[in-house]
């Protein structure tokens, strides 16, 4: 489904992101570790199209989108959560939702299953976003990217700050929607155990690099944890 081959970006003279190819495929979860400044979050700002790369392919479903725009990579099929959720405070949960279907035609209902999905958001439907839990605005998050039906779903941190009971809802979310096969997940992810736990795919960064790569059910042989270690 995404294909990266020999992706290089810089912030001014700094080279960030050094030669970095990996792929996500339908019905996988890809989990994408490594210690703080790596530049994690900055691969996942460049396969949005948020920041520019120096040179390199992006490849999603068979189409070149390097140098397409953040909302023709949205319109393609990609949803994003970022790091710190980013929902609209003074909207509602409602409304938040909506904009998740900014690149579906007019008068697209939200769909039903994100309510199956996460209960919490129905209960909650008019109050504004700023008002939910942190949990609850993660759930939010996911549920906004979710609402247009993507075939690639890119989470960054989805965990971070989020309480025990609500991260267990979360890797079930992710988990289901892998296993209907006709969605490939990329999750950025600090939590190692958690990352562990879901991973079909795994990636390893260091310094803008990709330093190991495997199978989720290696990573235990293969000492990641050690490589992510603090």
């Amino acid at each position: 489904m995404l294909q990266a081959a020999n992706i290089n970006q810089f912030y001014g003279g700094s080279h960030i992101l050094r030669d970095v190819s990996f792929e996500a495929n339908l019905g996988r979860i890809t989990v994408l570790l490594g210690r703080n400044g790596v530049g994690k979050t900055t691969l996942l700002k460049s396969l949005m199209g948020a920041v520019p790369i120096r040179d390199g392919n992006i490849t999603f479903n068979g189409e070149a989108i390097e140098r397409a725009a953040p909302y023709e990579r949205a319109r393609a099929g990609i949803g994003y959560v970022p790091q710190g959720r980013e929902i609209f405070a003074r909207l509602t949960v409602e409304d938040n939702l909506r904009m998740g279907l900014a690149t579906q035609p007019a008068g697209t209902d939200i769909p039903a299953e994100l309510f199956e999905l996460f209960p919490v958001l129905k209960q909650m439907l008019h109050r504004r976003g700023g008002d939910l839990s942190g949990g609850q605005q993660q759930q939010l998050a996911i549920a906004r990217a979710l609402a247009s039906g993507p075939k690639l779903l890119v989470l960054d941190e989805p965990t971070e700050g989020i309480q025990p009971s609500i991260i267990k809802d979360i890797g079930r979310v992710i988990r289901m929607l892998a296993s209907r096969g006709d969605m490939a997940i990329l999750l950025c992810e600090q939590y190692y155990d958690f990352a562990e736990e879901l991973a079909d795919d795994y990636l390893v960064m260091e310094r803008g690099e990709v330093i190991a790569r495997g199978l989720g059910s290696d990573m235990q042989r293969n000492n990641v944890r050690q490589l992510v270690a603090i």
